[in-house]
């Protein structure tokens, strides 16, 4: 991703504490599988360049998505935390229209072959 001196944050909570952050933070009274929260945007942005943000990942809501997908739980906490990063470095579904959301869906496969190509996934 181009960040090789960076830091990550990684959280993985449950339904509640997911659903709290949702809306404490984003106005979103409800659970989720992941949040990301990127260190570059906001007042204190500066603090610390090396720090790429946070991503919080919901072990209750995952584990569920990987059942009804029929894939193991690792994957799909893998996959999250993937879709949580490009988040923070810049990727956007949900405001950025079906084109940015083409791209980061095409950059999610992408990067999820080539791990699950080395077994890492």
């Amino acid at each position: 991703m181009g960040c090789p001196d960076s830091e990550l944050s990684i959280s993985i909570v449950g339904d509640r504490a997911i659903r709290r952050i949702n809306r404490d933070y984003l106005d979103r009274d409800r659970t989720t599988n992941v949040i990301s929260f990127a260190m570059h945007e906001g007042d204190f942005s500066q603090l610390n360049p090396q720090m790429l943000g946070d991503v919080i990942i919901c072990a209750d809501t995952a584990a569920r998505e990987a059942e009804e997908g029929g894939m193991p739980f690792f994957a799909r906490l893998a996959f999250l935390l993937l879709h949580g990063i490009l988040h923070i470095t810049g990727y956007d579904h949900e405001r950025s229209g079906e084109a940015e959301a083409a791209r980061m869906e095409a950059r999610e496969r992408e990067i999820f072959h080539n791990l699950s190509r080395e077994g890492l996934v």
